[in-house]
C-alpha cells in the first residue's frame, strides 16, 4: 500500500504543482501561428550529414512507393529541390527553443529556396489545464529555482512520464491532431521537450489518413542535461548536441540507438559566417580579423575585451559583477574595455553608463574577503587550476588599469561581439555556450537553472575552456587571471573545438530536408492534409 501511495504521489504531484502555478497567472497568449517569412538564397554549405548509415530511407509499411516524381539523387548528381512546408513545434518556455527554430529555418530556407514554416505551441493553443498554461508557469517556477528544482526532478521520472503521457492524449490529442493537419506540413520538427509524444501520436494518424508519412524529427536543445520527455521512440531521428545527451538517450532507453544523431546546438547562422571568416582566433589572421571586428564596433584594439551577459532581461547579479571586474582589473593594472549586455533592463543601460566608477573603486575595495575560497570546489580543467595558483595573490601593479565599460541594450549582431571578446562572462545557457563555442571563445560561468541547465557546467569545464562561480568577486579575480596569461587564454580557445559547431543547424537541416524529399518523393502525387478536417 506505501509503494502504492508513493507511486500515486509521483504522478500527482508534478501536474498539481503545474497547475497551482498555473493558477497565479491568465491564460497563456499563443504563438502566432502565421507563417513568419525569412530570408531566401541558395544553398551555401556541402552536404554533410547521410540520410541514414545506408543513404537510404527506410519506408514505414502501408504507404504510396509506386510513384517516384524525380531522382533520389543516387548516382550523386543534383536533382531538382522542393519547396518545403516545414512545421515546428516550441513553447516559449525560455529563449533558446524559439531561437534553434528559427536558426534551423533559416538554413532550410538556404537549402531549400521557397521553404516556408509555421511555429507553433499545441498546448497553448490545444492543451487543457495544467498544460495550455506552461509558459506562465515556466516564467514563475524558474523565477524561484528551488521550486523550479522540485517540479523538473519529480516530472523527470518513467512514471510521470507514462501518466503524463496517457492523461494528455486522451484530453488533448485529436485538437492537436486537428491542429498539425490545418497547417498541411510536409515535416514536423519538434524543439522543445513536451512537443514529442502526443505530436508523434498525432501526425502518425495524419499520414495514415492520407496515405502518406509525414516525417517526425526531434531536435534536442539541451546542451549537457536534458528531461525524459525528449527521448520518444517513433521518430523519425533524435538529433543530439553533446556526448552527454546522447549517453542520456541510450539510457533512457526509448529511442533506438541509430536514430541518434550526434550534431552540435543550432545556433545562429551568424555564427557559422563569422567562425569561417575567423577561422583559429589564436593565429595571426585570426587576431587580424578580431582587430577588424573591433574597429567596427568603436572597441578599442588596444585593449582585451570582456564581454558580460546576463541574460534576455538583463538581471541577477550583472551590476555586482561588473562592479568586481571593474575594481579588480584596475587594481591589478589592466586595461580592458568591459561590455555589459543588458537586454530589457534600459536602467542598468544607463545607469552603468554615468555610474561614479571612483565610488565602485573606494566601496569594492573597503569589503573584507571571504577566508574560503570556492576555487577548490570547481571541477576545472587543469591549465585554468595552475594559472589560479601561480598568480591568485601575485605581487600586482602599482599603475592602475585603464578600464572602460560600456552599457549595452539588446545585440542583434551577437556573433560580432563574441568575435571582439576575449572572454564571455555569462549564465549556463545552452545556446550561449554554443555561439560562444563556435567561435573559439572562452567562458566564465556565473548561474544556471536547477534541472536542464547544470549539465552545462560540466561540459564546460569537460572540455576546458571556462569554468563556474557564483561570487562575483572571485568571478572577477579568475577572470583577471585569465587575461593575464595569454598562453591560458590561447589554450582554453584551441579547447572549444571539443564543443563548438558552428555548421549544426545547416547540417540537421540538410539532413531533415533530403528524408523530408525522399518520402515526398515516394508519397507520390501531394495530398492536402487540409481535407481531414474542413
Amino acid at each position: 500500500m506505501w509503494a502504492f501511495s508513493n507511486r500515486l504521489f509521483g504522478i500527482a504531484l508534478p501536474i498539481l504543482l503545474l497547475t497551482c502555478a498555473s493558477r497565479a497567472f491568465t491564460r497563456a497568449g499563443s504563438i502566432s501561428p502565421a507563417v513568419v517569412p525569412i530570408s531566401h538564397g541558395g544553398a551555401t554549405a556541402a552536404t554533410r550529414n547521410a540520410r541514414n548509415s545506408n543513404g537510404t530511407v527506410e519506408v514505414p509499411t502501408g504507404y504510396n512507393t509506386s510513384v517516384s516524381v524525380f531522382s533520389t539523387g543516387s548516382d550523386g548528381g543534383d536533382e531538382e529541390k522542393r519547396p518545403l512546408r516545414v512545421l515546428f513545434l516550441s513553447s516559449d518556455t525560455g529563449g533558446g527553443h524559439r531561437a534553434s527554430a528559427e536558426a534551423l529555418a533559416k538554413q532550410f530556407q538556404l537549402h531549400y529556396p521557397g521553404t516556408s514554416y509555421d511555429l507553433i505551441d499545441v498546448w497553448t493553443l490545444d492543451g487543457v489545464l495544467p498544460y495550455r498554461a506552461l509558459v506562465n508557469s515556466y516564467k514563475h517556477l524558474s523565477s524561484h529555482p528551488r521550486q523550479w528544482w522540485f517540479f523538473y526532478h519529480m516530472s523527470n521520472t518513467y512514471i510521470n512520464v507514462l501518466a503524463s503521457n496517457w492523461h494528455a492524449r486522451k484530453m488533448c490529442e485529436k485538437k492537436i491532431r486537428k491542429r498539425i493537419a490545418s497547417y498541411d506540413p510536409d515535416v514536423v520538427v519538434s524543439v522543445h521537450p513536451t512537443m514529442n509524444n502526443v505530436p508523434i501520436k498525432s501526425t502518425t494518424q495524419i499520414s495514415k489518413a492520407l496515405g502518406k508519412h509525414i516525417p517526425f524529427f526531434t531536435v534536442v536543445t539541451d546542451l549537457g542535461s536534458g528531461h525524459c520527455m525528449w527521448f520518444q521512440p517513433n521518430v523519425e531521428k533524435l538529433y543530439v548536441a553533446s556526448e552527454r545527451i546522447r549517453k542520456l538517450a541510450k539510457r533512457r532507453g526509448a529511442t533506438p540507438e541509430d536514430k541518434i544523431v550526434m550534431t552540435g546546438l543550432p545556433i545562429r547562422h551568424d555564427f557559422a559566417v563569422q567562425a569561417e571568416k575567423m577561422g583559429d582566433r589564436t593565429s595571426v589572421a585570426g587576431k587580424e580579423y578580431q582587430s577588424t571586428i573591433k574597429n567596427a564596433l568603436n572597441i578599442d584594439n588596444d585593449k582585451p575585451m570582456v564581454l558580460v551577459m546576463g541574460g534576455g532581461e538583463g538581471v541577477g547579479s550583472l551590476s555586482d559583477i561588473v562592479n568586481e571586474l571593474y575594481a579588480k582589473f584596475t587594481n591589478q593594472g589592466i586595461d580592458a574595455t568591459i561590455c555589459v549586455v543588458c537586454g530589457r533592463n534600459e536602467k542598468l543601460k544607463e545607469e552603468l553608463n554615468v555610474r561614479d566608477w571612483d565610488k565602485v573603486l573606494a566601496v569594492t575595495n573597503g569589503r573584507k574577503t571571504k577566508r574560503r575560497s570556492k576555487f577548490a570546489k570547481t571541477k576545472r580543467s587543469k591549465p585554468i587550476q595552475q594559472a589560479l595558483e601561480r598568480l591568485t595573490g601575485a605581487p600586482t601593479s602599482h599603475a592602475k588599469g585603464n578600464v572602460d565599460v560600456v552599457g549595452l541594450g539588446f545585440i542583434s549582431k551577437m556573433s560580432d561581439y563574441m568575435v571582439a571578446a576575449d572572454v564571455l562572462v555569462t549564465k549556463a545557457g545552452p545556446g550561449t555556450i554554443a555561439e560562444a563555442a563556435s567561435v573559439g571563445l572562452p567562458v566564465m560561468l556565473t548561474s544556471y537553472l536547477p534541472g536542464q541547465e547544470a549539465g552545462n557546467v560540466n561540459v564546460v569545464l569537460d572540455a576546458g575552456f571556462g569554468d563556474y562561480n557564483r561570487d562575483p568577486k572571485l568571478i572577477a579575480t579568475e577572470v583577471a587571471v585569465w587575461l593575464q596569461d595569454k598562453d591560458l587564454l590561447r589554450t582554453m580557445s584551441e579547447s572549444t573545438k571539443r564543443v563548438g559547431q558552428p555548421n549544426a543547424a545547416s547540417d540537421i537541416a540538410y539532413d531533415i530536408g533530403e528524408i523530408t524529399q525522399d518520402f515526398m518523393s515516394l508519397n507520390g502525387e501531394r495530398k492536402s492534409a487540409l481535407t481531414l478536417y474542413t
